[in-house]
């Protein structure tokens, strides 16, 4: 026993870290690349040896020894037993079947004879089984090397893809050296191993996988760096229209591809080009049959073609977590091409990670927030909670209506306006946006504070024009839907006030921190603040939230929003 450590292991594959504890941040670094983050209340944090967050980890190299060593050292208790041979077992399996390429062939091979054995019976494997080649080979359905990888992580036995990739057309292109308004430009050390990881020089063992960095971190850049890397046509699909042009503005302004080898696929525009930019919500777009969704076919989703109509030789899915599940089953049937996912978070509130492992790929980089924010590549960020109380009259309101009501009411709660107008004030020399889920509330907001609204129902024009009179500071405020979670370039905002969210989404807590972690010019921090409504689901929601703020490494301050009101002089 080390009293002096910060760390208990359970025997239940929970391990509990304490906060305020010397320790704590080397710990927790530790923790991360092995372990799923649970529960981040304010003293002790409980995180979850899961297993595939220990086959992420050994998809990225490390082995059971390094764990378990790694645990040790921090535990204040020795290890439980079963927690050594649950470590070692998971770690285990994850290559212990591999996919492998003789020929035209497709082979499902393993050392291990009786793992053979056993998945040759298995019901779930045996629909893309062909015959048994011998004793430790399986001959497998080739068409059905997305579904076999699911399968197999279904059943706990993650298979290592080293089947290889089609080559696709060639794409010779390289990196400026200069941006297109001649600033210097050059990738990033981290951005450049992010790929190179990725890539591995071409080995089979490359070529398939995530890379995970934070908003503002550059993921446009990893991918540049891919495409460069591997010399081939791409297909780059994002969560809307206006990331599609910042990726057609990157691809112009920093590689030597010229106008015409690349092409916008989007609801306005259909052209397919060596790079082609299209979105989710084309590829999912279905024609009406009168069936329920999950009885279609592909052939129901038209756009679904763009990803067979081309020899691509690289797709690369931005932020990879919102990818939806009718693409799932698309991506299922084109494993032989490369596939690069960018995220800023892992987690997906549908709970298909190990879809995202088995169809896109494992982990294979990612870089802590804290690191890049003390490296200076990303800002450094104050996170605030603000509690508010409900209204006397709200209350029994509030008591006696449905579950989802009751978040509705909870989340747009009046007392937020005021808070709102005091931050917004208190920051009225920054670039603030005010974030929020519900329209009637961002309506409001958007009229008392004298800002523009961005909704879903701005058009794509009007959106860009907004953000662009943000950036250049002629306003200083702009009150913002779920829309602007994703894939917006506003380098400057520096105050981000969220009113209400998606229930209870890391995700999207992920992607709203991100609008201001690009580092700021003038070398300010950030302000992130998130304002809840005490006693209710709002409250429970946001503890959720936090999650991510704990897993990057943040700690956040808790006020109440009555002693901060109380605080101001009076008037």
């Amino acid at each position: 026993m080390n009293p002096k450590n910060p760390m208990i292991v359970q025997s239940d594959r929970t391990v509990l870290l304490e906060v305020d504890h010397s320790l704590h941040a080397e710990a927790r670094d530790a923790l991360s690349r092995f372990a799923e983050l649970e529960k981040s209340p304010e003293h002790i944090h409980t995180y979850r040896l899961s297993p595939l967050s220990l086959w992420n980890a050994a998809s990225g190299g490390m082995q059971a020894p390094a764990i378990v060593d790694l645990l040790e050292r921090y535990s204040k208790y020795p290890l439980p037993p079963n927690i050594l041979t649950d470590i070692h077992d998971y770690i285990s399996r994850y290559g212990r079947l591999k996919l492998i390429r003789d020929g035209d062939q497709l082979l499902l091979a393993s050392e291990d004879s009786r793992l053979i054995t056993e998945i040759l019976h298995h019901r779930l494997i045996q629909p893309y089984l062909l015959c048994p080649r011998d004793a430790s080979t399986l001959l497998v359905d080739g068409s059905r090397r997305g579904h076999i990888k699911q399968a197999l992580i279904h059943i706990g036995f993650p298979a290592e893809d080293l089947a290889g990739y089609a080559d696709g057309s060639p794409l010779p292109f390289k990196l400026r050296e200069r941006d297109e308004v001649g600033e210097p430009f050059m990738p990033r050390t981290y951005q450049q191993a992010a790929s190179a990881a990725f890539y591995a020089g071409g080995a089979p063992g490359g070529g398939s996988g995530v890379v995970v960095l934070p908003c503002g971190a550059g993921k446009t850049i990893v991918g540049l760096v891919t495409m460069a890397d591997i010399q081939r046509a791409t297909l780059i699909l994002t969560p809307n229209t206006v990331a599609v042009r910042q990726w057609i503005h990157e691809l112009r302004a920093k590689t030597s591809l010229l106008p015409e080898m690349i092409g916008e696929y989007t609801g306005e525009r259909k052209d397919i080009a060596p790079v082609t930019v299209s979105t989710y919500q084309m590829l999912t777009y279905r024609r009406a049959n009168g069936e329920e969704e999950g009885t279609e076919s592909l052939a129901d989703y038209p756009h679904f073609s763009l990803l067979t109509s081309y020899d691509w030789g690289l797709i690369i899915y931005d932020e990879v977590h919102l990818l939806p599940a009718p693409v799932f089953r698309v991506t299922a049937e084109i494993q032989a091409r490369r596939r690069l996912g960018l995220t800023a978070t892992l987690v997906r509130e549908d709970g298909r990670e190990a879809d995202v492992f088995s169809l896109i790929g494992p982990k294979k980089y990612d870089v802590p927030w804290r690191e890049l924010e003390r490296q200076g590549w990303i800002a450094t960020a104050e996170c605030h909670e603000i509690r508010v109380s409900l209204p006397d009259e709200g209350q029994l309101t509030y008591a006696m209506a449905q579950t989802r009501e009751k978040y509705r009411l909870a989340a747009e709660n009046p007392a937020k306006f005021t808070v709102t107008h005091l931050l917004a004030e208190q920051h009225r020399d920054d670039q603030v946006l005010i974030i929020g889920q519900y329209l009637d509330q961002l309506k409001v907001l958007a009229q008392e504070l004298q800002a523009p609204l961005l909704t879903g129902r701005t058009s794509t024009s009007q959106r860009e024009k907004l953000y662009e009179q943000f950036r250049q500071g002629q306003i200083k405020r702009l009150v913002v839907s779920k829309v602007a979670n994703f894939a917006i370039d506003l380098p400057d905002a520096n105050v981000a006030i969220q009113v209400s969210g998606t229930f209870g989404s890391r995700q999207e807590e992920a992607q709203r921190l991100g609008r201001i972690l690009r580092p700021k010019s003038n070398g300010g921090i950030a302000h992130f603040y998130t304002i809840v409504t005490r006693d209710t689901c709002d409250q429970d929601f946001s503890t959720n939230r936090q999650l991510f703020l704990t897993e990057q490494g943040y700690r956040y301050s808790i006020e109440d929003a009555e002693a901060l009101l109380s605080s101001l002089p009076e008037a």
